[in-house]
């Protein structure tokens, strides 16, 4: 047997599963592992400035790729990973984190060596689907192939494993094993299946509320889509029936004219979603009625909304039963679908009306991004306005965002799609604010001269905040003022090609330009200049 350190089997083990970048900040704490990717050069490793950074790439890696696998250090490198990885869980995203540890003579016993810290692995737990240790060399191998299993089975989510440095660089016997795959999610019982048929024969007016959940299952969605049933997706879920389709509700949730059409329908299926709070008004948005529940996770069960009928099972599967039994049998109410097309140009007419100006920079995106295109958003009032919403989108996870609502991912998001699909354009959208959290991201986009495109938002801190004051604390502004860099210099010293859009009319030409150029730029939107864009957070409940 061929005696290989730790650190290689890791790498190999990870080609074998066809992991196509890992990203990372090297450490003294997980070199062994770093030294064997780099000696092997089958992966590609991307020097993220930052653990968090790392992370987020990874996550959005595996949104829109392969499994995403992210390297930090021990202790604080951990830590920093914590906030990442939260919306990695937010996101059920199967990614891979990596982590070192102090050598196992000196575990847990707060002996004050380097990057040591208190309980790595209870933070690790508590923001993981798991965590697991490595405890001896021989179990280094066999743990990866348990974690890999852990995220990929449904629910997903990110897994991570923490090994010592002694036990990375320690040898160990290479044998070859097979690769794990992702438990078989169980199959919904037939006389459940017919209760649901049952549901949706006696509807005339039904909808279809599609979640991050049924992502894989765009095929039967639209084949119900295509018999009349309405189909509202979440922000995650855009793209699952193009908006184009005619039966679309696009993410219109809290639209006026959608509600109304809600308040007229006899039958809603929630299908993959958690019904966040931003897109139910705090929970408060009033839902058609029987409301049926779908999700694999039986956790999922009246988790916001008390369903009239829960059923387990795998999105995909039950929907396309559900469409093979509708098809040729049931037909939806004659004016259906006109209401559909009528309740969507009304919300689009009123997102137009509330973001003015910046719907031509909203069409200006569209026309310039192929579609092979990817669009990531950060937390910022645009993306949380027209880039949400007004955007059309046309495939799945062709648009990525926070679902945490955390501000700041947007570049690193960004940088992991464009590692992941190296032949799509990827359009960035992210506020000076976010983009302050993350600045240093920036020179990962340089260095690894990726095809896209930053998109700044520059109103001069944060927006959202200077909303959400106006509206509930009377207008009073406190802390929303940011110092901001002049763009123009930061891109020279990044060695980014740099543009600048100050009106309407500039949009469609320059954003032509910065897309359909290849390699990273940055395009700065000065918002003074461009007018005000009014947003004050997601529709909800009194609070304050």
């Amino acid at each position: 047997m061929t005696q290989i350190t730790v650190g290689e089997a890791i790498a190999r083990t990870l080609e074998a599963y066809a992991v196509s970048a890992v990203y990372g900040v090297i450490s003294i704490h997980n070199l062994p592992i770093a030294d064997a990717l780099g000696q092997r050069n089958r992966i590609r490793f991307v020097p993220a400035r930052g653990e968090a950074g790392a992370v987020t790439m990874a996550d959005a890696h595996t949104r829109v790729g392969s499994l995403g696998v992210a390297l930090t250090s021990t202790g604080a490198g951990a830590g920093n990973a914590v906030g990442a990885m939260l919306e990695a869980m937010n996101a059920s995203t199967p990614m891979l984190h990596l982590t070192g540890q102090v050598e196992r003579e000196y575990l847990d016993r707060d002996a004050g060596f380097i990057h040591e810290t208190r309980d790595q692995m209870g933070f690790l737990s508590a923001s993981s689907k798991a965590a697991f240790r490595v405890c001896t060399p021989e179990q280094a191998v066999p743990i990866l192939h348990k974690a890999i299993a852990a995220a990929m089975t449904e629910p997903c989510g990110p897994v991570s494993i923490e090994i010592p440095i002694d036990i990375q660089a320690a040898k160990v016997e290479w044998r070859e094993t097979a690769v794990a795959h992702a438990d078989a999610p169980p199959v919904m019982p037939s006389v459940q299946m017919q209760q649901l048929i049952a549901h949706f024969k006696k509807a005339r007016r039904p909808v279809l509320w599609v979640g991050g959940g049924a992502l894989k299952a765009g095929a039967a969605v639209r084949r119900l889509a295509d018999l009349g049933i309405a189909v509202l997706s979440t922000t995650h879920g855009r793209g699952i029936l193009p908006d184009s389709h005619p039966s679309s509700l696009r993410a219109f949730h809290n639209a006026e004219s959608v509600e109304a059409l809600l308040a007229s329908s006899d039958l809603m299926l929630v299908a993959g979603s958690r019904l966040r709070s931003n897109e139910t008004k705090t929970y408060s948005l009033e839902l058609p009625s029987p409301l049926l529940q779908l999700d694999i996770n039986p956790a999922a069960n009246a988790r916001n909304y008390q369903p009239d009928e829960f059923f387990q099972g795998d999105c995909a599967d039950v929907l396309s039963r559900l469409a093979n039994r509708l098809e040729g049998e049931w037909q939806a109410d004659e004016g259906f679908k006109a209401d559909i097309q009528q309740a969507v140009e009304k919300a689009e007419q009123a997102l137009r009306d509330q973001v003015g100006a910046y719907a031509a920079l909203s069409d200006a995106v569209h026309q310039a991004l192929p579609d092979t295109g990817l669009f990531v958003r950060d937390i910022t009032v645009s993306g949380s306005t027209w880039g949400s919403r007004l955007l059309p989108a046309e495939k799945p996870l062709g648009n990525i965002h926070s679902l945490a609502g955390a501000i700041g991912l947007g570049l690193s998001m960004g940088i992991g799609c464009a590692v992941a699909q190296p032949d799509a354009k990827v359009v960035t959208l992210v506020g000076d604010g976010g983009l302050a959290l993350g600045v240093g991201e920036l020179a990962t986009m340089a260095q690894e001269q990726l095809d896209m495109t930053l998109l700044v938002m520059n109103d001069g801190g944060y927006g959202v905040m200077r909303g959400i004051q106006d509206k509930y604390f009377g207008g009073r502004q406190y802390f929303n003022e940011l110092h901001t860099p002049n763009f123009e210099q930061l891109a020279a010293a990044m060695g980014l090609p740099y543009y600048c859009i100050k009106s309407a009319a500039e949009c469609a030409a320059v954003m032509s330009e910065a897309v359909g150029s290849k390699g990273p730029a940055l395009v700065e939107v000065d918002m003074a200049s461009m007018g005000e864009l009014k947003f004050s957070g997601p529709p909800q409940k009194k609070l304050y």
